[in-house]
């Protein structure tokens, strides 16, 4: 009878009368049993745990991962130091209370005669001399009899009787219950562990993991977007942070400056460029800066050539822009322009032309003078390179058996001239040294007439006026 008993604690009968296996249930621990420290060794490890040796402590064994735990079709569900078998359908079944089977009652057909007397009833059984056990309802493992005589689910998690690690999450179940990790974490060695989500490329720029978490943020130049993961490019050029353009760049900006400014060390503001520090060639006379340009300027008596940089003369004499009377010959040269007085020539000589003076070969006081002066002038830039050919002089009337002689009389104490004879009858003035200016300068160019078959010597003189300029041009 016992042995009866025991089994109805194991099994339930079945709708069809078949005794079916409920629940197979194996615990490393006895109830008495508890684990109340970590183990430090293997061998300190009761059943159903074994030693883990990064948390240095024992953990569960899940024996669900064992090939075949359960025989049959039976599910393996795993506890804390051991697991239980359970019916494949057990959860699809609902719960029915299994009472004794009671024989159905036999009445008497009306056709039957009652008979006028009883029948005396039959010895009534001896009562059993042990105690009857009457079949109480029976709830699985992780089901608690209610007063109604229904089993209800026991909340391990509200009545902190599972076995959670501390840094684990208890989630109730029907029956039972599981550990698991917020989110953030996830299980490693039976340890929730913070999960490191920047590693996994969460962010697009910029990541720090905390714990259960993780924060994106953006380079400078880019704004985070609301999904909090993405960066977009920032248009700084909007808040017109440049002096003059703005050019807007993937994460950055570049300033740029007009014409005539550069960029400052800043970055950002534009200061005025000199360009006349650049090259002193850059105009012909003088340069002068303004904001964002210069100017090219010329000295009195220039004006500024179409180019803008070049300056060239004023003809005074021809504009009218003169002082000159109208007894004056009004004679330009570069940068300016002389007034010449009426030709006087002075005594023995006379004046056969406007610029010609004469001395008589009557005359004995013109034995030794010149037969004639021809009074020229001319205008030279200050500093012209040399040497150059720069005035040419030739006899104008010819002597048969007459040869002639080109010379500097006087005026080139400098020895900044010298007379090149390029025929018999003519020869050239070369500048062989360059002359810095303004000055006026007078040569007397001889020409030397020579006729040895009538005995005859004689000399004529051109008077040679040159105005230097100040400047080269």
């Amino acid at each position: 009878m016992l042995a009866a008993l025991v089994f109805a604690l194991l099994c339930i009968q079945s709708a069809h009368g078949q005794v079916t296996p409920l629940t197979l249930l194996h615990y490393g621990l006895n109830p008495s049993q508890t684990l109340t420290a970590p183990l430090v060794s293997p061998q300190s490890c009761p059943n159903g745990f074994e030693y883990n040796r990064n948390l240095g402590q024992c953990s569960d064994v899940n024996e669900c991962s064992w090939p075949q735990p359960c025989q049959g079709e039976m599910l393996c569900v795993n506890r804390i130091g051991g697991y239980q078998c359970l019916s494949s359908d057990y959860y699809d079944r609902p719960y029915r209370r299994v009472s004794p089977a009671q024989p159905e009652p036999s009445y008497p057909e009306p056709s039957d005669r009652i008979p006028d007397t009883f029948a005396r009833a039959p010895a009534r059984a001896a009562e059993p001399s042990y105690p009857i056990v009457s079949n109480p309802a029976l709830c699985t493992l992780g089901y608690a009899l209610a007063a109604d005589g229904t089993c209800n689910d026991i909340d391990e998690c509200e009545t902190n009787s599972h076995h959670c690690n501390p840094t684990q999450v208890c989630i109730n179940t029907a029956g039972g219950y599981t550990c698991s990790c917020t989110e953030g974490y996830w299980l490693i060695a039976g340890q929730c562990q913070d999960i490191d989500e920047c590693r996994y490329g969460y962010c697009e720029q910029l990541c720090a993991n905390v714990a259960g978490s993780y924060s994106c943020s953006c380079n400078p130049g880019f704004l985070l977007n609301p999904d909090s993961r993405t960066c977009q490019d920032v248009n700084e050029c909007d808040e017109r942070p440049c002096g003059h353009g703005c050019l807007n760049t993937y994460g950055s900006f570049m300033c740029n400056c007009n014409e005539g400014y550069e960029l400052a060390s800043d970055g950002t503001t534009c200061i005025d460029l000199d360009e006349c520090s650049f090259s002193e060639f850059l105009c012909q006379f003088r340069c002068v800066n303004t904001p964002g340009s210069f100017s090219c300027i010329c000295p009195p008596g220039y004006y500024l050539y179409e180019d803008s940089r070049s300056c060239e003369d004023v003809n005074e004499c021809d504009t009218g822009n003169n002082t000159c009377t109208t007894e004056q010959v009004c004679f330009n040269f570069q940068g300016g322009y002389t007034c010449l007085n009426p030709l006087q020539c002075q005594p023995p000589y006379i004046a056969v032309s406007d610029n010609q003076c004469m001395c008589s070969a009557e005359n004995p006081a013109c034995r030794d003078l010149a037969f004639t002066i021809l009074y020229r002038h001319m205008d030279l830039s200050s500093g012209r390179s040399v040497p150059v050919d720069i005035f040419q002089m030739q006899a104008t009337t010819r002597y048969p058996g007459a040869f002639y002689i080109f010379q500097i009389k006087s005026g080139n104490s400098g020895r900044e001239f010298y007379m090149r004879q390029t025929s018999n009858v003519s020869a050239t003035l070369v500048l062989m040294r360059p002359i810095k200016g303004p000055q006026v300068l007078v040569l007397d160019l001889e020409m030397v007439t020579v006729n040895n078959v009538i005995n005859f010597r004689g000399s004529s003189i051109i008077r040679l006026t040159i105005y230097v300029s100040e400047h080269p041009f």
